[in-house]
């Protein structure tokens, strides 16, 4: 399983939200560059990177800084917030990231989001599937979670047969150190065999990392409030 410690960028900063929310946001960090330096020197080959404000407004706000960053960063990015163009990926690409991030575009256009994936690669592209839990369906989440798309998990994921990375978050867990869903996680591996699983959300414990079956997870706020050891969570995994 691969770690990805995870930053998220808001007014170039290191913060993190609980449930999405904009208002309930803690800094951590003002400067990023140094944190994925500290990812790096605990030996994590990938970072998970979020432009919160191209999220929330559905457009590039801090891209530049993103550019910058993979430029020189000592590991691999996955980046994610505002991509709704391929001039928006390929530049990222181009800048040295890793892997982009497709979450609203690839419910709103999902032929749009096949032609990125033919155009820059499986391996290049991460679907992020963000769900609400609904009458016991994951509903997915649009636009920085703030709407429901009316469609399941399992719906949107059967549009993209030739996707190779599926990052997962129910909402619910999102910030809370409560633990992941795991129900929902492993339902995921067994229903998309298609699909290297990221599970996001709610990660708390070396138990809990223990205990998922994905093929990556995203650990945010409890790596930044040192409930997680990030050299001894990349020993458990093996990445």
């Amino acid at each position: 399983m691969i770690i990805y410690p995870a930053m998220d960028l808001m007014g170039g900063r290191c913060v993190r939200l609980e449930q999405g929310r904009f208002a309930d946001s803690t800094i951590y960090a003002d400067d990023p560059a140094e944190a994925l330096a500290g990812f790096a020197a605990a030996g994590a080959s990938w970072a998970h990177v979020v432009d919160l404000d191209g999220a929330r407004e559905s457009a590039p706000r801090q891209h530049d800084l993103i550019a910058s960053l993979a430029e020189r960063a000592p590991l691999k990015l996955q980046v994610a917030g505002g991509f709704r163009t391929a001039a928006a990926v390929a530049r990222m690409l181009e800048a040295g990231v890793g892997r982009v991030v497709i979450g609203s575009l690839a419910v709103q256009k999902p032929e749009l989001v096949r032609e990125l994936i033919e155009q820059f690669g499986g391996d290049r592209i991460t679907l992020a599937m963000d769900v609400n839990i609904v009458d016991g369906q994951p509903l997915v989440a649009t636009r920085g979670w703030t709407e429901s798309s009316g469609r399941t998990l399992w719906d949107v994921a059967e549009a993209f047969p030739a996707g190779r990375h599926l990052l997962v978050t129910d909402i619910s867990r999102d910030g809370m150190l409560g633990g992941p869903n795991f129900a929902l996680l492993d339902e995921a591996v067994a229903r998309l065999p298609g699909f290297a699983v990221q599970a996001s959300g709610g990660v708390s414990s070396i138990d809990d990392l223990r205990r998922l079956n994905t093929a990556g997870a995203i650990v945010g706020k409890a790596l930044w409030e040192g409930r997680i050891d990030l050299a001894e969570a990349l020993g458990l995994a093996g990445a």
